[in-house]
């Protein structure tokens, strides 16, 4: 997909956002906060949902807990213009509530198109509302910083930088498990790199099978 491919359908899923009423979250809300980012990144952090700074801006990520999303990524040597950043829930919940399930049924979709248009190597999830998207019934504090594989790409849960914030303690985890990306990465790329398309072009094939690490 080229580059203004991209654009045009990541410009037409917010546009689709701003006039979305499938929920009740539209409502006493001002902006919408549909996700930014890099369209190449290689990397996509998925959180929760808007708080109020990012109600205000229209924009992922933009309050403490974005200034210390900034901070980790420094510590790998990357900001965020090199990523995408988006959330379950695309509008902000009342009082910053937990994202209701229909809520989050709801704005699914939209989710789906961006991962699909971006098509990172990497899914971060921040928290456990997105966490849940991948590792349904899974404790957060027992599977962070433990990422699965598929053919195309790597999914790795962490905390949510608010909670990080909130409880110092956690910390300490959240930059070691940042720490671990590069090396995720490039497990990701030599993945792709080892993908073999068949001549009929039907189905891709891997010289190695999917790697999972344990979970528990």
């Amino acid at each position: 997909m080229s580059a203004d491919d991209r654009t045009q359908k990541l410009a037409q899923i917010a546009q689709q956002v701003k006039a979305c009423t499938a929920c009740r979250l539209y409502q006493n809300t001002r902006n919408p906060v549909p996700g930014h980012g890099n369209i190449h990144a290689e990397i996509m952090f998925i959180g929760e949902a808007p708080g109020e700074q990012e109600d205000i801006k229209g924009l992922p990520f933009v309050g403490r807990s974005g200034q210390y999303l900034d901070y980790l990524l420094n510590l790998i040597g990357m900001s965020r213009s090199q990523v995408f950043i988006a959330n379950v829930v695309k509008h902000r919940p009342p009082d910053n509530r937990d994202p209701a399930p229909d809520e989050i049924i709801a704005c699914k979709h939209f989710l789906d198109e961006q991962i699909a248009i971006i098509d990172p190597l990497l899914i971060v999830t921040l928290g456990r509302f997105s966490m849940a998207r991948y590792f349904p019934d899974a404790k957060i504090s027992t599977i962070h910083g433990k990422p699965k594989y598929d053919e195309r790409m790597a999914y790795y849960p962490l905390y949510h930088p608010a909670a990080a914030l909130r409880n110092p303690m956690l910390r300490h985890d959240m930059e070691a498990d940042i720490k671990r990306i590069p090396s995720i990465l490039d497990e990701v790329r030599q993945k792709r790199r080892n993908i073999i398309i068949t001549p009929s072009g039907d189905k891709p094939e891997s010289d190695a099978p999917p790697k999972q690490l344990p979970l528990f």
